[in-house]
């Protein structure tokens, strides 16, 4: 792996997040212009949340900013914006924090493996083509059809390691 994949995998706090949050705006709108859907503006807010930092945010956290922003918003809403969302492949769930972290790579559908720091909480996503290959042979051997693969890891990233020496 490349230096400069490891350095975009959890970017230095200093990094200018709002360029990611650009980028990423402009890939959610050619995600859905080339599939022909609407990125309405309560689904662009719910995405701009999502990749308000590199940390996964729950449901629940984006409905309450989002009242905060005057919107009406229940529950629902927000579900249903976020299974959009997840649909389109612009963010992923983070299964075992029950939590929401934004996708880098939505224009390539690819299986994913999801690194949490335990210390800092961000969260960065890296697409492991020999880990998918190796549940698939896995699978395969025990008559097992995999719908998805996504593997999450916590651990501790290279920052907040170097932090604590």
């Amino acid at each position: 792996m490349s230096r400069d994949t490891i350095s975009k995998a959890f970017p230095s706090p200093r990094h200018d997040h709002r360029a990611c949050v650009d980028a990423a705006l402009v890939q959610a709108e050619a995600v859905c212009a080339d599939r022909g859907l609407r990125l309405t503006p309560l689904r662009r807010r719910v995405f701009e949340l999502v990749w308000q930092s590199h940390q996964p945010v729950t449901a629940y956290a984006l409905l309450e900013q989002l009242v905060r922003d005057g919107h009406r918003a229940q529950a629902p809403t927000v579900y249903r914006s976020l299974e959009f969302l997840l649909e389109c492949g612009l963010v992923h769930r983070v299964e075992s924090l029950n939590a929401f972290v934004g996708c880098n790579q939505p224009s390539s559908g690819h299986d994913v493996g999801i690194f949490i720091c335990r210390v800092c909480g961000d969260v960065a996503e890296l697409a492991e083509t020999a880990i998918s290959r190796s549940i698939e042979r896995g699978a395969d051997r025990i008559g097992f059809t995999v719908e998805s693969r996504v593997v999450e890891v916590s651990g501790t990233c290279r920052a907040c390691a170097d932090a604590s020496r």
